[in-house]
């Protein structure tokens, strides 16, 4: 028994004298090839951004530069190990072929990250809709997009989802039309109350002149009279318009004894008597 295990202890020093030092050497080849490859792509990307090539293509290319080198960084540190690079990279296609097809939805997302860098329906910083998500969108990686909502929720969302259904960019036109309905009561004077919320409107230097803000009376509801309100405005200046908006308007209606009612309703109670025989 003690003559099997010396055997079995001289085989395994055998081997880690023969490939021990080889062994070391790839794994040194592989952690200064990645850090080298991680430099070099970002190096890449700076340089893009630059020579004033759009960040989101940036980004992508750095990322997809980062996945060729490590390949090679691979194929480098396999080489001390005696395997043939030809032989290495055989084994790498079949793998590949295989992994490919357990992984369909990966190479789906890949096709459709690559399909929105070509085509470009939004870009990094741009408020979209997309997936059932807002956000802005921070990066487009190879096989994902990151959106943070307005809530400050990060949202990785797999680009063959995004592709798959309608974009919605807010951003790219670079105005958007903030949409309020404000109602005023049926003996007011509707004309009044019109001048007074377009004279709000014109006060406020970030609604745009061009195109001009409307304000119309869209229906005459349960308990008031609605106007619509639909100036436009810078995409970044959106939210806080819209939330301005609504206060001034109507703090200048009460100014001007404009009344916003509030739904009301006249219940009549019937009272009837059985008498019983």
């Amino acid at each position: 028994m003690n003559t099997d295990m010396e055997a079995v202890l001289q085989k395994i020093y055998e081997y880690l004298a023969q490939y021990g030092l080889r062994l070391i050497g790839a794994l040194i080849i592989f952690v200064i090839g990645r850090w080298l490859a991680k430099i070099l792509s970002q190096w890449i990307e700076t340089a893009l951004i630059k020579s004033r090539i759009d960040k989101t293509l940036a980004k992508f290319i750095k990322n997809l530069s980062n996945i060729v080198m490590l390949i090679f960084v691979i194929m480098a540190a396999v080489k001390p190990l005696g395997i043939e690079t030809a032989q290495f990279a055989v084994a790498l296609g079949a793998a590949g072929l295989a992994i490919g097809l357990a992984l369909q939805g990966s190479l789906s997302n890949f096709a459709s990250g690559f399909l929105m860098i070509i085509f470009r329906p939004f870009k990094v910083g741009d408020f979209i809709e997309a997936a059932g998500i807002k956000g802005t969108v921070k990066e487009i990686q190879i096989f994902n997009t990151i959106i943070n909502t307005p809530d400050n929720v990060r949202a990785i969302i797999p680009n063959g989802k995004i592709t798959d259904g309608n974009i919605l960019n807010y951003t790219v036109t670079g105005t958007r039309r903030v949409d309020l309905v404000i109602g005023v009561s049926y003996e007011d004077d509707l004309k009044k109350a019109q001048s007074i919320i377009e004279s709000v409107l014109v006060s406020d230097d970030r609604v745009l002149k061009d195109p001009a803000p409307k304000v119309a009376v869209l229906e005459l509801a349960d308990s008031s009279v609605n106007f619509v309100v639909r100036p436009w405005v810078n995409s970044a200046d959106y939210w806080d318009t819209y939330f301005d908006m609504t206060a001034k308007i109507k703090l200048a209606l009460d100014k001007n004894d404009i009344t916003i009612p509030f739904p009301q309703r006249d219940v009549h109670i019937k009272n009837e008597i059985q008498q019983g025989t």
